[in-house]
């Protein structure tokens, strides 16, 4: 990855947000030339600038995806680009249909005209599991903006710019997520909220998001969806292993915190998709993760390991985490650490 982005100009959209700011995090670590950050969340920007206040190779840039003048000015001499701008919150965009179309669709457009025009290396957006066999306003715009991004590989008079997209699942305590949703309900003694007892989830960690986005700008040719395969597990499962663990560090004994089902929010499903039957004829699988061709690409079918049950790849159709396993899973992100006695510590951060 060195060779890959040292002394390189970068943008990221979206760049103060939860995924945009690991992006960043880790691409100083390879020595860019110059990361800038587009975002229009003022305030995280200047969080963001205190905490990474000894690097000199960042630039803060307050704008929106849907000012393609604005974004056009900002894209300059730049090499790479990573696209997490979204409007991403499932119930918000069912009530504000069209602010999604204008940020998820319009801004995603923008994105891919002013990269074209500038001559960028790779372009890298950033998707969601929802946008496949989308049931909500989010998922539905996701998936037009994945089009639109495998589509701009063979619109362009002089193809220098590489566009592909990652497909994440659930990114385990990013913000707005349910593990820190959990957290904040347990440490006020609840109750702890959950839509329904039946429903599932793909989960990944922030490292394993980050360490696909950059493996697939290494290896995109164009057009391709990267899909991590990853764990999934029941949200009722979660919220328990979370009580068991933080209730007493809160004050509290476990069954004095109550989880309460308040039934699936507009557009919401009980299992999420990672891969269709159809994409999953075009899928090709390698050890840790599916890549899934474009439509419009001709595939070469001797090159290719197709996935060979050609099944839809569903939070239900694969083995679900154990409770040890989500506890775990706490552990290695953060919430949860091992402790004297055997305790667990609440990590506040």
């Amino acid at each position: 990855m060195r060779d890959l982005f040292e002394g390189k100009k970068i943008l990221v959209t979206g760049g103060s947000g939860s995924i945009g700011r690991e992006i960043v995090r880790s691409l100083l670590k390879f020595n860019p030339e110059v990361v800038r950050i587009y975002s229009r969340g003022e305030s995280e920007q200047f969080d963001l600038q205190h905490e990474l206040s000894e690097f000199k190779n960042i630039r803060y840039l307050v704008g929106d995806v849907r000012d393609k003048a604005r974004l056009a000015k900002s894209i300059k001499g730049i090499d790479y680009v990573f696209h997490a701008a979204a409007l991403k919150h499932v119930p918000a965009c069912e009530y504000n249909p069209f602010e999604a179309v204008k940020t998820n669709v319009i801004g995603t457009e923008n994105l891919i005209d002013v990269s074209i025009e500038e001559g960028v290396s790779k372009v890298i957006s950033i998707s969601t599991d929802k946008a496949c066999s989308p049931t909500n306003v989010m998922g539905a715009t996701k998936l037009l903006a994945e089009r639109l991004i495998a589509a701009a590989n063979y619109s362009q008079c002089n193809p220098n710019t590489v566009f592909a997209s990652v497909r994440f699942g659930n990114v385990i305590g990013s913000r707005g997520s349910v593990v820190p949703l959990f957290f904040q309900q347990i440490l006020k003694g609840g109750p702890v909220t959950v839509t329904n007892p039946d429903m599932t989830r793909f989960m990944m960690t922030i490292p394993q998001a980050i360490s696909l986005v950059f493996e697939a700008t290494r290896i995109a040719k164009g057009g391709e969806i990267f899909i991590l395969k990853m764990p999934a597990l029941k949200l009722i499962d979660l919220a328990e292993v979370m009580i068991d663990e933080l209730a007493p560090l809160a004050g509290y004994l476990p069954d004095e915190i109550r989880i309460k089902f308040i039934g699936t929010r507009p557009g919401e499903k009980l299992y999420e998709e990672l891969l269709t039957i159809e994409e999953s004829k075009l899928a090709d699988e390698l050890d840790d993760m599916f890549v899934l061709c474009s439509r419009i690409k001709e595939m070469d079918l001797s090159k290719s390991r197709l996935f060979e049950s050609v099944i839809p790849y569903m939070s239900t159709s694969v083995p679900l985490m154990t409770k040890q396993e989500i506890k775990n899973l706490l552990k290695e992100i953060g919430v949860l650490k091992s402790g004297s006695k055997n305790r667990s510590k609440v990590m506040i951060s």
